[in-house]
């Protein structure tokens, strides 16, 4: 079933019928506006609210309804708050509190007391607001016409983030294998990532998937090497009848044997590691990078956090967008403008590629294993953020830096991998420093599909830290945000 927003209006009893009447009429009007603005999510019309027990029941059902993705709050008229504090106090939904009215310019020379009664959202919705501060609600304000393309933005956001909610919750991650030895941030508690995310996170042994790849016929490569000469540029070793075409079909095999593991178990993200592949002839390159341009997340070296990440941020663009897996690599500080080289051993999304990919093969120095297959590309230019994910023992803490990515300031013949190259915000050296400081680990995901806004949604539904570092940011105030983060979120901690 496709996702829905569920639209509720408060108003009160006290008005009579008549009055609940107009309010029906002219909140079902919004919900047009709203529709007719292209929000990714649909909005659904709920009845009219005007008691404690059917705001209850309806958080209740909102709750329940796998696909209700998040609720918009209206007060049309002033709805007496202590209605609302059992059913708010219930609510697990993602909740958008629109502070609005019906009617985008006042009639001036025909207002009367009637219309006063009726249009009340000025003071009913700080009534709401009042409520939903004192019984810590985490929710998003907008503020603004129905109709207004600031509104409608500020929306989309949201409903993105409540998109990226709804799948990080119900998320199931195979990892094949553990982390890289001796390697610290790619650890995690995934209690706690359950716990606080939704995210079921497991391990299989990697000659489980083997036996999938291994099981692979012949005709399910067939349909994949012709799927891969349509959509790429193989080089001629690679191509039937090439000295090297055996293997592209191994490379064939592994997609096909991940996919149907991951597709069987009912798995949205995965991670791989090249010091533990068990009875696999090459370390999984282009498989990995198909998987993740179709909505896969992962992560590479066992790094399950980057992994569920990238899955929850392209749930947030269902209709895709360039979002990968990426790692800083190295950094170019001069002559000219100073920019961060990204890439992995294989392992990044073609979806951000500029031009159609090429299909190459060259060895790899780590893993021990045949030479693997893999897309090679360069990203598209465009405004973006990266984003990482830490456990600091306490608490999980999202750092995301806007950056630009341009292209490379002259051409990378011989570096056989897909890569991005960016500018960070403000300059390198302040968001290498602030990076660090923050604990910012050196696996991301490289979005240029959604935005700070998007992120800031998405952790305040979460209840998730989240720190930005943007064209403003200084390090001086960026320490500060940190000590005053961690002590707000240890506070904030339950006992």
């Amino acid at each position: 079933m496709p996702a829905t927003c569920w639209f509720l209006t408060g108003s009160q009893g006290l008005y009579g019928p008549e009055v609940v009447a107009q309010v029906e009429q002219q909140s079902r009007q919004i919900v047009e506006r709203l529709s007719e603005g292209g929000l990714p999510v649909p909005v659904v019309w709920k009845p009219v609210l005007t008691s404690a027990g059917d705001i209850h029941r309806v958080m209740l059902e909102a709750n329940a309804d796998p696909d209700c993705i998040g609720l918009i709050a209206w007060m049309h008229t002033f709805s007496p708050a202590k209605m609302w504090i059992t059913g708010l106090d219930a609510l697990r939904t993602p909740l958008l509190h629109l502070h609005t009215q019906a009617n985008e310019s006042l009639p001036w020379s025909e207002i009367d007391m009637d219309f006063m009664n009726l249009n009340q959202a000025a003071h009913g919705d700080r009534e709401f607001g009042y409520i939903q501060t004192r019984l810590g609600v985490p929710r998003k304000t907008v503020v603004g016409f129905a109709g207004d393309s600031r509104v409608l933005a500020r929306i989309t956001s949201w409903q993105r983030a409540a998109l990226g909610a709804a799948a990080v919750r119900s998320l199931k991650l195979a990892r094949f294998g553990d982390n890289m030895r001796d390697v610290a941030v790619t650890e995690g508690d995934k209690v706690e990532a359950q716990l606080r995310l939704g995210v079921s996170v497991n391990t299989w042994g990697v000659n489980d998937l083997v036996e999938r790849v291994d099981a692979t016929t012949d005709a399910q490569v067939d349909e994949l090497v012709d799927d891969y000469l349509d959509s790429y540029e193989v080089v001629s070793e690679l191509r039937p009848g090439g000295d090297r075409h055996e293997s592209l079909r191994y490379s064939a095999k592994i997609e096909a044997g991940l996919r149907s593991f991951l597709t069987e178990g009912g798995f949205g993200a995965f991670t791989t590691n090249f010091e533990d592949l068990g009875g696999l002839r090459q370390l999984p390159g282009m498989a990995v990078q198909r998987l993740m341009a179709e909505g896969y997340g992962f992560g590479g070296e066992g790094d399950w956090k980057t992994s569920v990440m990238l899955h929850t941020i392209k749930a947030m663009t269902p209709e895709g967008g360039p979002t990968s897996f990426m790692e800083d690599y190295t950094y170019h500080l001069g002559p000219g403008r100073q920019k961060i080289l990204g890439a992995h051993m294989l392992e990044v999304c073609p979806s951000i590629a500029a031009a159609k990919p090429r299909v190459e093969i060259h060895p790899l120095g780590i893993g021990n294993r045949e030479d693997p297959v893999r897309l090679v590309f360069d990203a598209r230019p465009g405004d973006g953020v990266v984003l990482g994910i830490c456990d600091l023992g306490d608490r999980f803490r999202l750092v995301l830096n806007e950056i630009e990515v341009t292209p490379s300031d002259e051409p990378l013949p011989k570096l056989p991998v897909a890569r991005a190259v960016w500018e960070p915000k403000p300059d390198l050296p302040t968001s290498a420093e602030c990076w660090i400081s923050a604990g910012g680990p050196h696996h991301t995901v490289l979005s240029e599909a959604i935005g700070t806004e998007e992120i800031a949604d998405l952790a305040e539904i979460l209840g998730t830290e989240l720190v930005v570092i943007d064209a403003d940011t200084t390090p001086r105030r960026f320490r500060d945000e940190l000590r005053w983060s961690a002590a707000y979120h240890r506070l904030a901690a339950r006992l």
